[in-house]
């Protein structure tokens, strides 16, 4: 069942785009402004997103650049622009198709399965698994103990550092100058804040343990 996300601000389209696709068989996930888009994407577990271009809050065009950071999951536009360098800067920006409104909601669903079928077809993300966690290292996203959890960018790269050579004590020097790639002021507190974050969005998985304070050194992981 694959599991779709529409963000479209007019409730009608929003409405019977979501009642069609859930006869197909799919999950539908709505949301009516960009920035309630992005949280929602950012919960995880998104296959297909569509997306209007003129949208409150944060923007179509916002939201895809933002997505296509961390993401290639399949993308298309719903959009009543029609110009030939609309659907050229948005394909440019990273979506993968670009249907004209009003639309054919059977065309439309012929190209849900086309943009399924293309990702289906290209090889599985790579994964880092360690204790309850689970790292997609192309998406940027973590679960941990089976739940999603929504890390910014420079989040998700701490927490793969620390994964990747788990029995490793980093200073905060070194997780600065590796997730930043830039030299680290000596009186930086970034990591610390960081690593505090990091932690309140892993308590609810009863997982923020895992991650421990070696005093007047940095930071490792707990062992088992």
């Amino acid at each position: 069942m694959p599991r779709i996300l529409i963000v479209e601000d007019d409730t009608d389209i929003n409405n019977s785009t979501a009642r069609y696709l859930r006869r197909q068989g799919c999950e539908c996930i709505q949301a009516f402004s960009g920035t309630e888009g992005r949280l929602l994407w950012q919960a995880g577990g998104v296959d297909l997103l569509l997306a209007d271009l003129m949208l409150p809050g944060l923007s179509g065009s916002e939201l895809i650049a933002e997505i296509r950071q961390t993401s290639r999951a399949p993308i298309i536009v719903l959009s009543a622009k029609a110009e030939l360098s609309d659907k050229v800067e948005l394909l440019g920006l990273g979506a993968d198709d670009y249907l004209t409104k009003p639309y054919q909601l059977e065309e439309l669903w012929a190209r849900i399965l086309v943009q399924l079928r293309h990702a289906s077809a290209a090889p599985p993300a790579p994964l880092l698994r360690w204790r309850d966690w689970v790292l997609n290292l192309e998406e940027m996203t973590l679960t941990a103990a089976g739940r999603p959890v929504a890390l910014t960018a420079h989040e998700f790269r701490i927490v793969e550092l620390l994964a990747g050579r788990p029995k490793r004590v980093f200073t905060k020097r070194q997780i600065y100058e590796a997730v930043w790639q830039e030299d680290c002021a000596v009186e930086d507190k970034t990591i610390t804040v960081h690593i505090s974050n990091i932690r309140a969005k892993l308590r609810p998985s009863g997982t923020d343990g895992y991650i421990q304070t070696v005093w007047g050194i940095g930071f490792k992981l707990a062992e088992a």
